[in-house]
């Protein structure tokens, strides 16, 4: 079972959702992995450069297994990053990394880097690494003003990728909001394309504190974790 989270934009909730989503699977006993191709924005820490999406990754399951191909210091496109940084991204290198957790892990989570139009290499965009992949997406969107553009150009680009969409899922949604644009949101983008709504994660206060079991609650019950993966899950009625 292997998914490619990529969102509308960057800052968008892509780790949010991709941590959450390897957390439940872990939780309901599945070998759970996260690979993370490129990371733009990777941080020192020991005289060593990190993710910091995977670290978010472990920080909610520490037995998460987590790998990144390429870790880039500079906040930028990747393929600017790299440049910056003297490197050569390889999409063979990712593809031999995305291989090795794939047979290590029975559920795997790759997360791209902004969104399917960012350069990786001169010659490549992350949406052609999701389609070296070959797996389905995953489109995480935020729920105000603007984002039935955002969302249905995706949509739209992804196709013209050739890319198989599993569906669409809303971040950071005020419930209780009266603002017409998030509550209508979710309807027109399924009028206007045929990529479904796999769920609507709540605006969670006091994110930064929220236990890990608190978390992966809020994902089970928000989330249709089967129409995900493509599988039935009977082990999803487990109490967690």
């Amino acid at each position: 079972m292997q998914v490619f989270v990529t969102g509308t934009d960057t800052g968008i909730g892509k780790t949010v959702v991709t941590a959450g989503l390897a957390a439940v699977m872990q939780s309901l006993g599945y070998k759970a992995g996260v690979y993370k191709p490129v990371q733009s924005g990777a941080e020192e820490k020991n005289g060593f450069l990190i993710s910091p999406d995977l670290s978010f990754v472990k920080q909610l399951d520490f037995y998460v297994e987590t790998l990144c191909t390429y870790l880039l210091k500079p906040p930028a496109a990747p393929y600017i990053a790299a440049e910056i940084d003297g490197v050569n991204i390889n999409l063979s290198s990712i593809k031999r990394d995305y291989l090795a957790m794939k047979q290590s892990c029975e559920v795997l989570l790759v997360e791209g880097a902004g969104g399917l139009m960012v350069p990786v290499t001169k010659d490549s965009m992350m949406s052609d690494v999701a389609k070296m992949l070959d797996i389905p997406l995953v489109i995480v969107i935020r729920p105000d003003l603007g984002t039935i553009n955002h969302t249905l150009l995706t949509i739209n680009q992804a196709k013209a990728s050739g890319l198989d969409i599993a569906g669409v899922i809303i971040n950071r949604y005020p419930l209780r909001t009266g603002d017409m644009a998030i509550k209508t949101a979710p309807r027109l983008i399924e009028e206007y394309s045929d990529a479904g709504i796999l769920g609507i994660i709540p605006e969670i206060p006091d994110f930064e504190n929220i236990k890990p079991g608190a978390l992966i609650n809020i994902f089970v019950n928000s989330i249709d974790i089967e129409e995900i993966f493509r599988i039935k899950i009977p082990k999803l009625n487990m109490s967690l």
